[in-house]
């Protein structure tokens, strides 16, 4: 008699201890994450460079100087106004594309 008490309370712990998953609510399913959609870079604002703004009117000054210059030193006047105009744009360009 206690072996079979014992068998149907292991039996019955057994059954409880299956069928107590079955019986506690599920969880409710996570929602998916949306796929969001990709930021929009910033917009580009140009930033203030003093050193660059001050080249680039240094420049403009040297070449009003060679410009009124009484020689034309060979040819090299003219190279040396080139060299400055070509300066003068690259900084333009990186001021720019900052």
């Amino acid at each position: 008699m206690r072996r079979w008490l014992l068998s149907v309370a292991t039996l019955v712990a057994l059954f409880f201890a299956l069928a107590f998953p079955t019986v506690v609510p599920a969880a409710p399913p996570t929602p998916k994450p949306q796929p969001q959609p990709a930021a929009k870079p910033a917009a580009a604002v140009p930033q203030d460079h003093p050193e660059i703004r001050d080249a680039i009117e240094s420049l403009r000054h040297a070449r009003e100087h060679l410009n009124h210059a009484a020689h034309d030193y060979h040819g090299h006047r003219a190279d040396a106004i080139g060299a400055i105009d070509a300066a003068i744009r690259q900084l333009e360009i990186c001021m720019k594309f900052d």
